[in-house]
């Protein structure tokens, strides 16, 4: 088998489908996210915690007198924790929200065979003829 034609094959398998879906599907989630954090929970904290601007908080390592993290960015090193929180928060809600579809899928897959368990199996022709059999020999 040929390089190429190797490659083609595993190129159309399948999973190999199936991951660039979820790779996809995962950036555009990451951006929802990433709104949801930054444009929703992030202002609702800020506002609980006095009005604070978390994506602004750092601290300066090269002694600039910035106030926003941009300009302070702009003069040299920072340590921009804010920014972390901020990144956290989004892996958390992401991690969360992976974690329930996780969940419900297992729990989708656990209820057909459940069903299939509760069903008692079919008897097969051959043996329900032997007990016929038998029970016709005991008469």
């Amino acid at each position: 088998m040929s390089f190429i034609s190797e490659f083609r094959e595993f190129a159309v398998k399948g999973n190999v489908v199936d991951l660039a879906v979820g790779v996809i599907i995962g950036g555009a989630f990451g951006k929802i996210v990433d709104s949801l954090v930054g444009d929703v929970i992030m202002p609702v904290v800020s506002k609980i915690f006095g009005g604070l601007d978390f994506s602004n908080y750092f601290i300066p390592l090269a002694g600039q007198t910035a106030t926003t993290l941009v300009e302070a960015k702009k003069e040299g090193a920072v340590l921009a924790y804010g920014s972390f929180v901020t990144v956290s928060l989004n892996f958390m809600i992401l991690a969360f929200v992976i974690f329930l579809m996780i969940k419900q899928i297992n729990r989708l897959k656990r209820e057909p065979a459940a069903a299939a368990a509760a069903e008692p199996a079919a008897t097969p022709e051959d043996i329900q003829l032997l007990r016929e059999i038998r029970d016709s020999l005991k008469r």
